[in-house]
Parts: structure tokens; sequence; C-alpha cells
């Protein structure tokens, strides 16, 4: 396009974007690929879209039925081809002459963000995003398909120069506004919500609750944003305030899109060496003297493999850390009858009793089948007729036995194996496995709403940190990250090596930095394969596919040095979202009994962050932030 440089400015621009004609009236394509860009004209901003046959030439416009100003007739040469329940409707009464739609040629526009009323972001049956704009006018202007993703990219540009806040009514409807008070003023004159609305703006400043209680509550937190004082930080109510009501709409596709918090510079972060020495931390009784430092030390290196054994037992809970060597022979020796009686009890189970259970008969179904295909390439568990298989299927029976509400799920076999592996022993890896899953066990509940909410924590994390891969994966239908499914449910146990997973467990255990490291993990794994992905021409069941085939490829260490340089990345960001921090365990819910965060979680994320700090001192040759990146 030939424009004067000094009248022009480029601020976005988007390759992919297809606008949906739906011709129903001639043999047009229904789709066109195209550009979306916003522009600055004499200063004056504007959403663009044009097709690629165009470019090189001045960008033409519009198609949308135009209203003619004084008779209110409507031209019908454009069928915008969506259903109603998709269709952005204006309320607004007309009062005012609008900055029409530039009109130059068929299959492009140019809007004025000024003129923008509204936009609706949602997705049609095929699965792609789009959005619908609508002007002040009242037109709505054909969907805008994202085939590559960039909606939120191209809302961030836009927030610029309006405000988008959600409809109260409509979770997937976002209003226009611009960022100054008197025009937002003059939206409350339009909307006709208040019958004094001259000095709103200062009244609900001055005194929030009077104003809301007299007439906001027509809106709720509807023009939240636009009522912020100029001094106000832009991302800090969720911080400031946690008690304001959050967003309802979680329907996968339809989410609350936000502009987000700008995150500092990804630190560096360096593993440490395995922990290599046991008996120097126990006292002369055998009690640990420091557990804080010995998951410190497994947290920073995982153990040398001829102490796991020992000090497997005390990280699952199997020894309290605070037993003496005398306790734990006691322990063991209580221990083990309690398991013997509990596999007794199946043992001694009747073919014809088991006839009449189908519960028990089911579950030892389900083991025996498990068991026969669990870790067959090592040694411990090759072969026919093997004892490692045997032990196998006797522990998991008998945890039928010690939770029989539960009972035998698929995957459980997974979790056990490296402990059997480590422990050597029927009766240890028994209870090392009742230790296990008291951190997982509602990942295996028939309701699956803790698998449920671990995948929308993991989007919640992915959002804060690539919101332009989430877009992406939302734009395939795979949002959801339904593919991460498994690496939850079992800890990443088929993703890696054996002995990388003995690595990764014991890291985890130590529950450093938060409960909810593996998400992290996840999250390091997934932009890892970001140049992968975007820009490539997955779909949902290529991508699937993809993320399936990184069994066995993956870097321990890089994935573990990812995930701990994002959780410090994302504490150190002062106005990290509300959600965010949640997932993190920065933020607890206020209560009378608890209205701080644990302590010793405080405690773990500072000493992290002096780590971070001294790491970067001694590595001031390399003194700007970078994304780790992977094989």
């Amino acid at each position: 396009m030939e424009q004067n440089v000094e009248d022009y400015k480029l601020i976005f621009e988007k390759e992919g974007v297809y606008l949906h004609t739906n011709a129903k009236r001639s043999n047009q394509e229904t789709t066109i690929p195209g550009f979306i860009r916003i522009v600055e004209r004499a200063g004056v901003p504007a959403l663009e879209w044009s097709p690629l046959e165009y470019e090189g030439r001045r960008a033409p416009a519009v198609l949308y039925s135009k209203k003619d100003g004084e008779a209110g007739e409507e031209d019908t040469k454009f069928d915008p081809g969506y259903e109603p329940d998709w269709a952005v409707i204006s309320t607004v009464k007309k009062e005012r002459q609008h900055v029409p739609v530039q009109d130059s040629g068929q299959w492009s526009f140019s809007l004025p963000l000024s003129e923008l009323y509204s936009l609706r972001r949602a997705r049609f049956s095929l699965g792609r995003n789009f959005l619908v704009l609508t002007s002040r006018g009242g037109h709505p202007l054909p969907p805008l398909h994202f085939h590559r993703g960039g909606t939120r990219e191209l809302l961030r540009a836009m927030h610029r120069y309006i405000v988008l806040d959600p409809s109260p009514v409509d979770g997937r409807l976002f209003l226009a506004y611009p960022h100054d008070s008197g025009a937002l003023s003059q939206s409350f004159d339009k909307l006709h919500l208040f019958d004094d609305s001259t000095d709103l703006v200062s009244r609900f400043i001055q005194d929030p609750y009077a104003t809301t209680f007299g007439g906001f509550s027509k809106v709720t937190n509807f023009f939240r944003e636009a009522l912020r004082p100029p001094d106000f930080p832009a991302h800090s109510r969720s911080a400031q305030d946690p008690n304001l009501p959050l967003h309802s709409d979680e329907e996968p596709g339809f989410e609350l899109i936000t502009c987000g918090v700008e995150l500092g510079p990804r630190p560096n972060v360096n593993r440490g060496r395995p922990m290599d020495k046991w008996e120097e931390f126990l006292d002369p009784e055998g009690r640990v003297m420091n557990p804080e430092k010995i998951k410190d030390l497994v947290f920073r290196g995982g153990i040398m493999p001829s102490l796991r054994r020992e000090v497997w037992k005390f990280l699952l809970g199997f020894y309290p850390w605070n037993s003496t060597a005398k306790e734990r022979e006691d322990i063991l020796r209580v221990k083990t009858d309690e398991y013997f009686r509990m596999k007794v009890q199946w043992k001694s189970v009747s073919e014809e009793q088991e006839m009449r259970n189908s519960l028990l008969r089911g579950y030892r179904s389900l083991i025996e089948r498990d068991v026969s295909r669990t870790d067959r390439h090592n040694t411990f568990f090759s072969g026919n007729d093997n004892p490692g298989l045997t032990l196998l299927h006797d522990v998991l029976m008998t945890y039928c036995m010690y939770n029989f509400d539960l009972g035998y799920v698929q995957g459980m076999s997974d979790l056990l194996s490296p402990l059997l592996f480590v422990t050597q022993n029927e009766v240890e890896s028994f209870w090392c496995l009742t230790g296990f899953m008291e951190l997982v066990h509602q990942n295996f509940e028939e309701s699956q709403e803790a698998m449920k909410k671990q995948l929308l924590q993991l989007s919640i994390l992915l959002k804060a940190l690539d919101p332009e891969l989430c877009d992406f994966l939302d734009s395939q239908d795979s949002g959801s990250l339904c593919f991460c499914f498994r690496w939850l449910l079992i800890w990443f146990k088929r993703e890696f090596s054996f002995e990388d997973i003995l690595t990764l467990w014991e890291v985890q255990w130590t529950r450093r930095p938060c409960d909810n490291f593996h998400l992290l993990i996840a999250c390091s794994i997934l932009e890892s394969q970001r140049g992968e992905l975007i820009g490539s021409d997955h779909d949902f069941n290529t991508i699937l596919k993809h993320i399936n085939e990184l069994t066995m490829k993956l870097d321990l260490q890089s994935v573990l040095c990812g995930a701990e340089a994002i959780f410090l990345q994302l504490v150190q960001c002062k106005e990290l979202p509300l959600k965010v921090q949640q997932v993190l365990g920065l933020y607890v819910p206020f209560s009378s009994e608890d209205s701080s965060p644990d302590p010793a979680q405080s405690s773990e994320t500072t000493q992290l962050l002096s780590q971070s700090h001294a790491g970067a001192a001694s590595s001031s040759s390399n003194a700007a932030a970078r994304v780790p990146t992977y094989p």
C-alpha cells in the first residue's frame, strides 16, 4: 500500500486470518485468507483486514449491510451467513452519526477503533476460533477465523486504544470503550442505566459502595476496567481485591480473554549433584537432624541410587523424619504384620467365594492384565514366571484390601513398579505405595474431578506464560489440553526412561517449590515444543500424535530446569493474576482461621529466589534472560 510515512504506522499484523463469507448467493469461496492489522492513519487507530490478493494495493473495504443515516433503509448486498445465536445485536439507540467503515472494494474493511462497539469470540462447529466485530452503527462484520492463532495478541494490541470488558449477560461478548472517562459517562447515558449519570465516574471513585448499591448493580463488574482511576495499576485488581467475583465463563473454546500481565525475564537455573551422603544427617540415635536440608538437596539434584531405598521411605511417609533407629525397627515390624494380615484376606478367598464377589474378581482381572505389560523391558520384571511380576501382583491385590473403596484403577501398576524396583521388598514397596497414593489417589477416582481441575490449572498457567501457544492450541480444538492427561495421571511415568523417572519422582516428592510442581513440568515440556507446534499444519489429531511421540525423547534435566525457571519467573511478577497465585500456592483464600499463606511455602520461595539471584550474579557473561529450549 502506498502511504505517507508520516501519516501511516503499522501497530500489529497477523497473517492467516480468514474471512468467512458464506456467500450463499454466489460461487465465491466461503473463506478468504488475508491479513488483520491495527494501523494508525494520521494518528487515528483503525482495525483493517485485507485478502492476500490485495496486498500491494490500497486496502479495499467493507462488506456488511450499511444503513442510510436518515432514512434507515438497509442495503442487503451482504448476507452475514451465520445463525442469529452467533450474531452480535446492538441495542444502543442511534443518537449520532458514526464514521462509516471505509468502502473501496470487496472483501476488505478498515474500521476506526473508536467506532468498534463490540466483538464476540466463539467458534463454529468446525472448531476454529473466530471473531465477530460490530460497529457502533450496529453493523456486524463477517466472522474472522484465526487459523494460526493470534486472537489474544490482537486484543492486547487493541487494548492500547480501547478497553474491552465482558458483557454481564454473555461471557463471550466483549464491549469496547475508550480509555477516557468522558466517553464512559456518555456510554452510561446511552444505556439509560442511571437517572443522573453526569458525574457517575467521580462519584463511583469517591464512594464506590454508595454508587454501586445506588444503581451500578445493573451492570455488576461490567465497567470495572473503565472506571479504574488513571493512576491505578491496570492488572492489580485481582491481587489487591481477591474477593471480587471471578468470571464463570470456563467453557472450553470460550474462555475469557484478558490482556494479561508482562512477566519479567526468566532466570537461568542450574541443577545440582545427587545427594550422596546420609549418615551425616543422623544424630546418635538415628534421627534425621535436618529434613528440610535433605529435601532441598533432593529437589536440586536427586538421590544417589545407593541411598534411594532408605531416603524414599522418609519422603513417602513410611518412616517419620524424627523417628529413632529403634523406633523404625518397631515400625517395620508392625507394618509387616499389618501387611500380611491384609494379604491373607484376599489369599484366603476361595474360587467359589470370588465367583460371588464381582468387585474383587474385577480387580484381580485388571491387575493380572496390567501386571503382564508393566515395565517388561526392565530386567526386574522381564521374562515369564518372573518373581518380580508376582510381587507386583500381590502388592496391588493387597492394596485393594487396604483401600477397597478405590480398589485398583489402571495406571496404579505404573506407580508401584519403580517403588518395588528400588526397595526390592514387598512390604516396604506396599507402604511406599500407600504414601505415594496419598498424593495422587484423587487422580484415580471415578468422577475424574481432580484430573479436570489439574487440566484447568495447567491451562491457567499456560495462558499466563505463553498466550500465543495457548491460543494456537485452542484454535486447533486442543485448548482443553486433554493430551496431557496421561502426564498428570501417573506423573510422566511413560514419558521418560525408567531411570529418569526415579529422579523425577523423588524431586516431586519433596513438594518443592510448590505442591503443583508437576504442572510446571508440563508447562516446561509444552513450551519446549512450541516451535514445532505453532506455524505448523498440526490439527487436533496430529497434535495428539506429536505429544505422544515425545515419549523417551525428553531431556529430564532440561525439563526440570525449565520448570523451576518458570516458577521463579512467575513468583517475581508483581501483578500475577490471582488464579495463577492460587495454583502456585502463593495465595490462600482468607478465612478467620487461616489468613496467611503457609510460612514454609514462603520461605522456600524466598530461598529459591535468593539462589536464583546468586546464580545470575555468578553468570554475568550471559546476562540476557532466555527461555530454555529443548530437543
